[in-house]
């Protein structure tokens, strides 16, 4: 991943697992983008300060509670304005991308923008985590599931014509086989794709099937299912950092947050207190 350094600059982070899509974090201090066109659908939330935006004619501020988003081609422009700093990010999706997104929801193509400001707060912080996640790069299933959810929402609420989304059935049967798959697959490189497709679902079909049967996102159960392997492995005394990778955790930390944040206490506690 390329970057590019801080304040009065940007920072690139591109995402090696979904072409097409790279991320964008700013930290300016004084700055101005000229009128300019992308070829690609842009989405931009700021986290601090803010902007003046230019586009369609209309002059509007850039703030915390604020989203944008421009079609491929649409022109836009903006400067510092009011603000003595804008912190902000941003996602760029060209076609290749845009394409694969539109896969995973199940529709033929996405939809076109009439605005470009849109003031949603859930949504807002659902794009947010999403581009966390994915500048990170650690948790591919988690920001590929929150990616295909954010998209999901955003075209449903604000696309044009009112797009349909199919969403799955509520079923237990489909929901059951997925399940046993993670409990038997869990220390593999586990893909939502790969999933949603053994059950012939389309990746935001199985999102909500999940979230509306169990209450959990898949990423979430399939946290559970791996915590679960986790403490098994602390009881015959294995090593926290071995456990990690036999269980599917991407490195230690991870497993120390997800087992800390679930169970109150670090993965060496549990062992000791086992040990015990």
């Amino acid at each position: 991943m390329a970057r590019i350094d801080p304040r009065n600059s940007t920072q690139y982070w591109w995402d090696r697992h979904l072409s097409g899509l790279s991320l964008l974090c700013a930290d300016f201090t004084t700055h101005e983008y000229p009128p300019h066109t992308h070829d690609a659908l842009v989405v931009a939330v700021t986290e601090c300060g803010g902007s003046v935006v230019k586009s369609r004619g209309e002059v509007q501020d850039a703030q915390a509670s604020t989203m944008f988003v421009f079609n491929p081609a649409e022109p836009h422009a903006g400067w510092m304005g009011w603000s003595e700093r804008w912190q902000y990010r941003a996602m760029y999706l060209t076609q290749d991308a845009l394409d694969d997104v539109a896969d995973g929801l199940g529709i033929d193509a996405v939809p076109y923008f009439t605005r470009n400001l849109f003031g949603d707060p859930d949504l807002i912080q659902g794009f947010l985590a999403m581009h966390r996640a994915i500048e990170e790069g650690r948790d591919i299933f988690r920001g590929r599931e929150l990616l295909i959810g954010s998209f999901g929402i955003l075209f449903q609420r604000h696309g044009s014509g009112r797009i349909g989304i199919k969403a799955a059935p509520r079923d237990s049967v489909l929901v059951g086989r997925v399940k046993a798959r993670m409990e038997a697959e869990y220390d593999s490189d586990l893909r939502l794709e790969d999933l949603a497709a053994g059950v012939g679902l389309t990746t935001f079909q199985l999102i909500g099937l999940f979230k509306r049967t169990i209450g959990l996102t898949p990423h979430a159960f399939l946290t559970q299912v791996r915590l679960g392997a986790a403490c098994r492995h602390l009881r015959r005394a294995a090593a926290p950092a071995e456990v990690a990778t036999a269980v599917g955790f991407y490195d230690q930390s991870a497993l120390n947050k997800h087992f800390k944040r679930c169970y109150g206490i670090t993965p060496l506690q549990f062992a000791r207190a086992a040990a015990a």
